[in-house]
């Protein structure tokens, strides 16, 4: 089965870039230094930013569905990224080596299904999940944490 992952349109964070940490403290956004490999995994370039770099930590509407799985949470993204990750049938690393908890929604936002797999078995879960014609799109989750990874849609 053909997929597709996309991160972040950068759009929306590139303001962020470059302001001071107060400017961001004043938008409940936080200005990490990456210290560990891996640690701070990006949305935007769906890779783990490396020591050295930094990230914002934000909040961020990962599932703006007006039903009840309606969900934000927190996410970083590497301060600077402005190309989004765009490939069909291709697990990035920041992804393959992490416990997923995949969810598959309908057309209308609902939840129809979910799982957790190791990233490293990533395609065999998306298969199964759009095994489902209702399935419309899945979101990956990193497990341990909970916070949003990427948006996965049939290609």
């Amino acid at each position: 089965m053909p997929f597709r992952i996309n991160g972040l349109k950068p759009d929306a964070f590139i303001p962020l870039y470059g302001l001071s940490d107060a400017e961001l403290a004043s938008r409940g956004v936080l200005r990490k230094k990456v210290d560990t490999d891996p640690g701070f995994p990006d949305r935007i370039e769906l890779r783990d930013i490396p020591v050295g770099g930094h990230a914002l930590l934000l909040n961020y509407t990962h599932q703006p569905a007006d039903t009840p799985f309606r969900a934000t949470h927190a996410i970083f993204v590497r301060e600077g990224a402005t190309v989004a990750y765009d490939r069909t049938d291709d697990v990035p690393d920041v992804m393959r080596r992490r416990l997923l908890s995949v969810r598959a929604f309908d057309a209308a936002g609902m939840m129809i299904a979910a799982d957790v797999t190791e990233g490293a078995a990533l395609e065999h879960l998306i298969a199964r999940l759009f095994a489902d014609p209702a399935a419309a799109y899945l979101h990956a989750h990193y497990a341990r944490q909970g916070c949003f990874a990427a948006r996965i849609d049939r290609a």
